[in-house]
């Protein structure tokens, strides 16, 4: 059968026109092959949601936002948007506008409400709507309070350099100059006095070995002699001591017990009395003596008689 050209064109027509709109509603995010359906959800503020933003369950995308258009008077925005038909999710999930990143755009989330056991959404229906922060929100929660405290400080500071600058006046700056010239002064007489006494220990190297080797020499020695003092046999000297201590100790108890000649002389009163009436009566005999000597050394060639004895005046009774 031949088809003429007229024929041959309306068909290419059509096709082409069929092709544009497929093309044209898959850039769009909608795939005319698939079953898709169709929901809404009621905003008070979209947060600039746009058309063709896509729609997500649990990250994954699922759709693309339809159209965006004022519901009422009030303001109120109705967004219309599809869904695949390959996930089923509750009637009473959430539609939640929330943000892509930082700078990025804002898309739609399906939240599925797995616990409850409402009615599947059906093509149609409208969907509990939510505004989600989103990470820009959760960054400017917490930059708020550290911009705050960047202020607190950004004042502190500033009354900070303010009351430094009234501090550091001429006469302030003045004495810290002066003192930073006399602490310079100090550095460098240090570092002179450094200087010398490196050239003396310099000079006295051999000396100052010398005295090294010295102490280390009689450190040696001091070494070899303790040794040595700990090598006395102490024990045996000290027993000795200990021995002779003993006896002491007995001859004092012996002394004061009364025994011996000693002991006797310091415990007997007899013998004091006698030992000191004899030595009275020695006295007495040397005084006679002293005063009488004819009457005990007689010496006479005509054999003269000695007189008779007469007792000294002076005796004590």
């Amino acid at each position: 059968m031949k088809v003429s050209k007229e024929v041959k064109v309306g068909i290419l027509t059509v096709a082409s026109i069929a092709l544009f709109i497929f093309g044209y509603q898959y850039l769009k995010g909608r795939n005319l092959l698939q079953d898709d359906r169709n929901f809404y959800a009621v905003y008070d503020n979209v947060e600039g949601l746009t058309k063709s933003a896509p729609v997500t369950i649990n990250g994954l995308r699922v759709g693309n936002i339809d159209d965006i258009q004022f519901l009422d008077s009030s303001g109120r925005l109705l967004v219309s948007f599809h869904v695949d038909g390959s996930f089923n999710f509750s009637k009473e999930s959430t539609a939640s506008v929330y943000s892509t990143g930082l700078i990025g755009g804002k898309a739609l989330a399906i939240v599925p409400n797995f616990s409850s056991d409402g009615p599947i959404a059906k093509d149609g229906d409208t969907l509990s709507s939510k505004i989600d922060e989103g990470l820009q929100g959760k960054v400017m929660d917490e930059f708020l309070p550290l911009k705050d405290k960047i202020e607190h400080l950004i004042t502190t500071s500033d009354s900070v350099m303010s009351d430094l600058h009234k501090t550091l006046n001429k006469d302030t700056r003045t004495s810290i100059t002066n003192s930073l010239a006399e602490i310079e002064d100090v550095l460098r007489e240090f570092k002179g006095i450094s200087r010398n006494t490196n050239q003396i220990l310099g000079d006295n190297k051999e000396a100052i070995d010398r005295t090294i080797k010295n102490l280390d020499k009689t450190s040696s020695n001091f070494a070899v002699m303790s040794d040595s003092l700990a090598q006395i046999e102490l024990a045996g000297t000290i027993k000795s001591l200990e021995t002779s201590v003993g006896k002491f100790n007995n001859l004092l108890d012996q002394v004061s017990n009364g025994e011996g000649s000693l002991g006797k002389l310091m415990t007997d009163d007899k013998l004091y009395v006698n030992l000191e009436k004899a030595t009275r009566q020695a006295e007495e005999l040397l005084q006679d003596i002293k005063l009488n000597p004819k009457r005990y050394v007689h010496f006479s060639v005509f054999g003269k008689k000695p007189g008779e004895y007469e007792e000294p005046e002076n005796r004590d009774r």
